[in-house]
């Protein structure tokens, strides 16, 4: 690649593992430098395929697979992080331009790794156990070493609520999960937040307001955020100062979004991260001066990181597929909803609907917090997927 001054960015082949919807919002930001994609999924109808410059069909958790991909491009980045570490790791050795870097993003796809590494910096995180399967958790339980209640987490490929079951009472040990996990504490939560920080090549670092995040009871992933969140200017600048420390300790280049719990003494706790854009930052594509797409590509580019100031108060509410339905999807109050001012409607392309599989989202942007309030729930009773 040339120099940072001399820098042709249609030039410059991105190479992302992972075809979603955090894919395609990065090529859209890409193709605005005219940059040239490269997405390898295993599905060719993923929503990144018909946005990036080429497609290639394979397995992002297979060595063989991920390692020729590597070759094709100048830099590599992710949007999922389950994917196969050792084949990035020798690339890495090979010269080749990787972030997050491999042997960080080896710690973060493991929580049990992950909330080692927290302990070894001394970040407030949750009291935990790592339990091989659920047959020694129940065990801990009858010996009176393990209490009620708490959070098991599987160690590996948990997402978007998947992986993690909550358990309160004996009753609840039947949706135990099978497998290495982590069993935390059960917080008293106040409120869910989120920071989005930025670490670019050159060690800058920026952060975005934190946002509050709203999980469905259900499916217990995200079912809308405030942006920015309602908190004291104090808690803001701790949650900021902690992304800030994380992304420090880990040395991590690109994007990190830092998960955290503010309970009822607003004491702050780290959740987990992810070292890639996030659900927690799509509102920044409309109401932020720097998406946080665009400052991916920035951070892993090695240019200058772009204001992270607010353009405007939002509400991003995700679009899930209706309970009952599944096949092709029908976005029933989408033209009525096209109608509200301030309202992005962002429909991710893909052409089948499941309960609760997320299908495009919608980020409503409104300094008057009433209207943006009254906006946003009209839009939640009004836009439906069903097939």
């Amino acid at each position: 690649m040339n120099t940072l001054n001399q820098i042709h960015l249609s030039e410059i082949k991105i190479g992302i593992l992972g075809g979603g919807q955090l894919g395609k919002m990065l090529i859209t930001a890409a193709s605005r430098w005219g940059m040239n994609t490269f997405v390898l999924d295993p599905s060719e109808d993923c929503s990144a395929s018909s946005v990036c410059n080429t497609f290639i069909k394979g397995d992002f958790k297979n060595y063989d697979d991920v390692y020729s991909f590597g070759k094709l491009v100048d830099v590599l980045t992710i949007e999922i992080e389950n994917v196969n570490t050792d084949a990035l790791i020798q690339l890495a050795k090979e010269g080749k331009q990787i972030y997050p870097e491999p042997g960080k993003l080896q710690i973060i796809k493991d929580k049990g790794l992950q909330k080692s590494f927290y302990d070894k910096y001394d970040f407030p995180s949750p009291h935990y156990t790592l339990y091989t399967d659920k047959i020694s958790i129940i065990k801990a339980i009858e010996g009176g070493i393990q209490k009620l209640p708490f959070v098991q987490k599987l160690c590996r490929a948990g997402y978007d609520g998947k992986g993690v079951s909550v358990i309160k009472r004996n009753e609840d040990l039947i949706h135990l999960l099978d497998g290495e996990s982590i069993v935390e504490e059960l917080i008293d939560i106040q409120k869910e937040i989120s920071v989005i920080v930025a670490r670019n090549k050159l060690g800058e670092i920026m952060t975005y307001q934190p946002v509050e995040m709203v999980f469905n009871p259900i499916a217990n992933l995200v079912e809308y955020l405030i942006s920015p969140a309602p908190i004291a200017p104090e808690i803001a600048k701790d949650a900021c100062d902690l992304a800030i420390a994380v992304i420090s300790a880990f040395d991590i280049t690109g994007i990190l979004a830092v998960e955290m719990f503010l309970d009822k003494n607003n004491k702050i706790y780290i959740n987990e991260v992810a070292p890639r854009p996030h659900n927690s930052g799509h509102q920044t594509i409309e109401a932020a001066h720097t998406s946080q797409y665009e400052q991916q590509l920035r951070a892993i580019l090695g240019l200058p990181l772009g204001s992270t100031k607010l353009i405007s108060s939002s509400i991003m509410l995700n679009l899930l597929g209706e309970q009952g339905f599944s096949g092709l999807p029908v976005y029933d109050g989408l033209q009525e909803c096209l109608k509200i001012e301030g309202a992005n409607i962002h429909l991710y392309g893909k052409n089948e609907t499941r309960p609760f599989r997320k299908m495009g989202h919608v980020t409503i942007i409104d300094n008057d917090i009433i209207n943006l309030e009254s906006k946003a729930k009209i839009i939640q009773q009004t836009l439906k997927i069903r097939a």
